[in-house]
């Protein structure tokens, strides 16, 4: 049974699960996912392929002929992380090819450790191919390895990650991401679709749409492909995801004005009344310093008209305190500003340094210990928040995801919780009969600071 609160930081991926099933004698690759949503579904793409190929996927080091570590670039402790998992996996097994984010700076990588094999940026599957065809040669059997293969899913099998793009067109001055994984690139609408309906026949009961700008998704495109469209891209290819069935929850939802054409998809049960949207702070010189859109007023309008076309929709959102520049009057706005937009569900991370990142020029930076004493600040009064929103939810009846059935309860999420980062309703009682996938109606009868508690209706 896993408790809240969750780690916040909004670079942090599931830990991959793999079944490691192989025949006698067949070539086996493990894999080390680390960072974000993104990269973990660009480690099940590599995996399938493999797969397909006739290798076997090792779930430890011992098992495997050689080790893929899929890496984050996001922050410098991002990075302090991937190569630790890269000198792990070299020490545990000592055949090591790189990918990911941070493979966007090989010399950073081979200048820590030069025995790794190979090292491939963000995205570049072929290259990683390529990379395990030369240190682990493929050795299928073609009556069993060859034929078409069900796709690796590192998530539990009722719910899955759709990326739906790559890349950003943002200059935000503390990202790098648009200089690891480049600008904005949208998958074919009918692309994602086929995906997600394979996914949902496959027996995917919640599809978690994300990219770096999912708000962005198709205006990329040149005039042609958007000729003759009545509406946004995104829009339209939520309402096909939502005709599926499942669940639909959209992540990182840039706050353009677009948005609110999928706010009614929402009010009538096509698409999960939830909204990822990252403000990252509240006040217009931090914002302009940062890059961003300098309009907090402007965003509290918008909160106001989301929540009139939607009055059930919970907004979930990630902040930055101790920004360079960052004055106890610009942090004492970000606090008001929560107090008047009342989000649902709110992380937030002090400010770091990422090598390559226009911030780290800026003057004025903050002091390790005013960041800290911000971060709690900030912390107490979202969880303050959260709590009183949890609270006003004894009593109601609502419907849950299971996600895990042991001993002690059944975990489950609602529609306001997201997988790993949000918060759990627990049913404690009568709950042996339930697996994983199901969706049930519950009674909530106790709340806490980040979870609920209910018992089955």
């Amino acid at each position: 049974m896993s408790t809240n609160p969750p780690n916040l930081r909004p670079d942090i991926a599931p830990a991959a699960r793999l079944d490691g099933k192989t025949r006698p004698g067949q070539p086996s690759i493990g894999m080390v996912s680390l960072g974000c949503p993104k990269a973990l579904v660009d480690s099940e793409r590599i995996l399938t392929r493999l797969r397909a190929e006739g290798y076997g996927i090792s779930p430890d080091y011992s098992g495997a002929d050689a080790v893929i570590v899929n890496t984050c670039g996001f922050l410098d402790s991002a990075k302090a992380e991937s190569l630790e998992a890269i000198g792990e996996a070299l020490s545990e097994n000592g055949r090591v090819i790189v990918t990911g984010c941070l493979g966007a700076e090989p010399e950073y990588i081979t200048g820590a450790h030069p025995k790794v094999l190979a090292v491939t940026g963000p995205h570049q599957y072929e290259q990683v191919l390529d990379a395990v065809h030369a240190a682990v040669p493929p050795s299928p059997d073609p009556f069993v390895d060859l034929l078409p293969a069900r796709s690796v899913s590192l998530t539990p099998r009722h719910y899955s990650y759709l990326k739906i793009s790559e890349g950003c067109n943002h200059k935000c001055k503390f990202c790098i991401i648009p200089d690891m994984r480049g600008r904005l690139a949208s998958r074919p609408h009918k692309a994602v679709l086929r995906e997600a309906e394979k996914l949902v026949e496959a027996g995917v009961q919640e599809l978690l749409v994300i990219s770096q700008d999912t708000s962005a998704y198709g205006t990329d495109w040149d005039r042609e492909v958007r000729r003759g469209l009545t509406e946004q891209p995104i829009t339209t290819l939520a309402r096909d995801l939502g005709s599926l069935g499942a669940w639909v929850r959209l992540h990182y939802v840039y706050p353009y004005p677009h948005v609110r054409e999928m706010i009614p998809l929402m009010a009538d049960g096509l698409v999960l009344p939830y909204l990822d949207v990252p403000f990252q702070h509240a006040h217009p010189d931090t914002l302009k310093r940062m890059a961003r859109p300098a309009a907090a007023e402007a965003t509290l309008d918008r909160i106001a008209e989301w929540r009139d076309i939607c009055p059930d929709i919970v907004l979930r959102s990630t902040f930055i305190v101790g920004y360079p520049g960052e004055t106890e009057a610009e942090f004492q706005t970000l606090l008001d500003w929560m107090d008047e937009a009342q989000l649902d569900r709110v992380g937030c991370f002090q400010y770091e340094n990422v090598d390559g990142a226009r911030s780290n020029a800026l003057p004025d930076h903050v002091a390790p210990e005013i960041k800290q004493e911000r971060w709690d600040r900030f912390m107490e009064k979202a969880q303050a928040i959260s709590e009183a929103k949890l609270e006003a939810k004894v009593g109601t009846r609502i419907d849950v995801i299971v996600d895990e059935v042991d001993a002690d309860a059944a975990t489950c999420r609602t529609k306001a919780d997201a997988p790993e980062i949000d918060g759990n309703l627990f049913i404690d009682e009568g709950f042996e009969a339930l697996t994983p996938g199901q969706i049930v109606t519950v009674e909530v009868d106790e709340a806490g600071e980040y979870d609920l508690w209910g018992r089955l209706v």
